[in-house]
């Protein structure tokens, strides 16, 4: 865009920056800020008299065309002085990023796909949990005999990568279940049947976000030695003990399995309703158009490596140690980083132009009245509500959660 200011605002901030610098000027024969201004001016010369009144005046003067166009820049404009003398106008030129333009798909003309997979609830589903419920009452008794699924395993294991052992993360003597969801998978496949003093390996990718940097992104080989097994006895289930688990509230097997079935229900309820959003939410973007700018996914990039860097400080790492250990320089991690950062933004982008279309923005009192009504249900909410929603960044924070639940109940109501 090309701005043109006013003469009259071009020769008031000369006067202002002369002013300023005149009062700042040492010039000899003369007492600080005495000395003449025709003289302090001839002194600092045209070129750099220029350079102030520019440092001066753009800014504003760009803030000031940017709220007149209601414009919302990515990063700050590239500005061009075309002309600028005391006496007449001048005119910038301001090259702006700015929110590119989405071309969103018609959600009543999507096809979603149902999921491959069933979320019923089963009756092996609930006996596996009320074994979950129980298992904190278990006796643990010491056996002779092999590693069996359910069981505690003490174990000393060892850690090698690259061909050397990571000492942080060997262990001795510790004790781990034998259960899916506490054991990693490949450790799971290979400890039952192990008896005392045998030893099995596995190998193991960790995650690159992996929390010791030695490990993060690696292949490694995994030793466990099996140094005893303890077997797990659940108390049998009756009335008595239906009692003591729910503090009266239930009073017989049977009421407290129908309330686990209906508990276990209720979730796959929720499960696949998530998965029904996600679904939906998939098909609107890649149904939709929307050319996502360099300078957004910088920004994005910048956000994330600086959270990274903060929730490294407070684990006493630095950021460049952590990238030294991935093998990896910034640039590579913005390089690596820069596709699923490129696919959130179009997801937020699309969702974005869903709401202004459909009018979801929330007002502040939908988002005061969102916050209380999520109170009840956040431990870290209750008795501060009142403090709370006199902070702009809490309720920033409410209102994207609020249009998010809006948008994705809307998506559901439209969508085939």
């Amino acid at each position: 865009m090309t701005i043109e200011v006013p003469a009259e605002v071009v020769d008031a901030t000369f006067e202002r920056v002369l002013n300023r610098l005149a009062s700042r000027a040492r010039i000899e024969g003369f007492r600080p800020g005495r000395a003449p201004r025709a003289l302090v001016e001839s002194r600092i010369g045209p070129a750099a008299l220029r350079d102030e009144v520019v440092e001066t005046m753009v800014p504003e003067v760009v803030r000031q065309a940017l709220d007149e166009k209601s414009i919302d820049p990515i990063d700050n404009p590239d500005i061009e002085v075309l002309e600028l003398e005391r006496g007449r106008p001048a005119r910038l030129k301001a090259t702006i990023s700015v929110m590119p333009e989405v071309t969103l798909a018609d959600p009543a003309t999507l096809k979603v796909e149902s999921p491959d997979h069933s979320h019923e609830v089963t009756e092996e589903m609930v006996e596996r949990r009320l074994e979950d419920l129980r298992a904190p009452m278990a006796e643990i008794t010491p056996v002779e005999r092999e590693v069996r699924i359910g069981d505690i395993a003490v174990i000393d294991i060892e850690v090698e990568v690259d061909g050397k052992v990571v000492d942080s993360e060997s262990r001795k003597a510790t004790e781990a279940e034998v259960k899916e969801g506490v054991l990693l998978p490949e450790l799971l496949a290979v400890l039952p049947g192990t008896f005392v003093d045998e030893t099995r390996e596995a190998g193991v990718t960790f995650p690159a976000s992996y929390s010791n940097p030695e490990l993060a992104g690696k292949q490694a080989t995994i030793r466990v030695t099996v140094r005893g097994v303890k077997e797990k006895v659940l108390p049998a289930l009756d009335d008595a003990l239906v009692k003591n688990l729910t503090n009266g509230k239930q009073e017989t097997v049977e009421a407290y399995r129908n309330a686990v079935r209906e508990e276990l229900e209720e979730s796959a309820t929720a499960v696949t309703r998530m998965e029904r959003e996600q679904a939906v939410v998939k098909a609107l973007v890649d149904a939709s158009a929307v050319e996502v700018p360099e300078a957004l996914v910088d920004r994005e990039l910048t956000s994330q490596l600086e959270a990274l860097e903060r929730s490294l400080n407070r684990q006493g790492m630095k950021l460049d140690r952590y990238l030294h250990y991935l093998g990896r320089s910034i640039d590579q991690w913005m390089a690596d980083e820069r596709p699923e950062a490129e696919r959130r933004l179009k997801v937020d982008l699309v969702l974005a132009e869903f709401a202004r279309r459909e009018g979801l923005e929330p007002s502040d009192e939908d988002v005061v009245k969102y916050l209380h009504e999520q109170s009840p249900q956040d431990e870290e909410l209750k008795g501060q509500v009142g403090e709370l929603k006199q902070s702009a960044a809490v309720r920033r924070y409410f209102a994207s959660r609020l249009r998010r639940r809006r948008v994705l109940d809307r998506l559901l109501e439209v969508a085939s």
